[in-house]
């Protein structure tokens, strides 16, 4: 069991401790980065997240907007399916086109313009939802887009982790079930291997809600959230140049 993957994903968890999502969003350009197989690299962080993500749930499943979920469940997971299936086969780039966007999503709590433009945007949410399916099938960075979207709804902190979670989590269990159904053959990565590594996510969400989570207000979760989406972009503007 490589120390990379390791380091990856606690690094990953504990950001998606606090978040409701991180180890896809930053865990699958990591180990890509490291020449890791796309297939491989689902089948170790889809189960860390989707523990990480039933974890949150149970926490805090009254928060969860029902709505949202609803909405998310309709929309997204269909194109995620599909475009997961054909993504074995084609591989796109999109990080130019979400990075610059979550930037703009960070900069609405200091720019009434920027603010202005994305309420523009966020009300299109149905078209919003469907792009966000096909973008995680695609290249499993749709995480970035559920948390922009939560974070422009102005949630409570627990209503926008367990959201989060929520629907993460769904994504996740969707994938897991693709991959089982149309590439189990691709997969050459031990049970035993995906065991240890959910339980190190596991742990590593038991330290975060405790440590961290818990001590952080309302309002520096929404300071820190927008740090989160600015990083986001960053990080997969640098990925779609490189």
């Amino acid at each position: 069991m490589p120390p990379e993957i390791f380091l990856t994903i606690a690094i990953t968890a504990f950001i998606q401790s606090i978040f409701g999502a991180g180890v896809l969003l930053f865990g699958t350009p990591l180990l890509l980065l490291l020449g890791y197989p796309f297939v491989d690299v689902l089948v170790v962080l889809l189960p860390v997240s989707l523990v990480i993500n039933l974890l949150q749930i149970l926490k805090h499943h009254p928060h969860v907007d029902v709505v949202l979920y609803r909405k998310i469940l309709l929309l997204t997971l269909p194109p995620i399916a599909i475009f997961l299936f054909l993504v074995t086969h084609i591989r796109l780039n999109i990080g130019l086109v979400i990075g610059p966007f979550l930037l703009l999503i960070a900069l609405k709590e200091l720019s009434t313009a920027s603010a202005r433009l994305i309420d523009r945007l966020m009300r299109h949410e149905t078209v919003y939802c469907v792009v966000m399916g096909v973008v995680h099938g695609i290249s499993n960075l749709g995480g970035s887009l559920l948390t922009a979207l939560v974070h422009h709804k102005n949630y409570q902190k627990d209503v926008a982790r367990v959201t989060i979670a929520a629907c993460y989590g769904t994504f996740a269990l969707i994938q897991l079930l693709t991959l089982w159904l149309f590439t189990r053959q691709q997969i050459d990565v031990p049970i035993y291997d995906d065991v240890i590594y959910l339980t190190v996510g596991a742990l590593v969400f038991v330290f975060t809600d405790e440590t961290f989570y818990n001590r952080i207000d309302r309002r520096k979760y929404r300071r820190i959230f927008a740090g989160f989406l600015a990083l986001s972009g960053l990080i997969l503007i640098g990925k779609g140049l490189s």
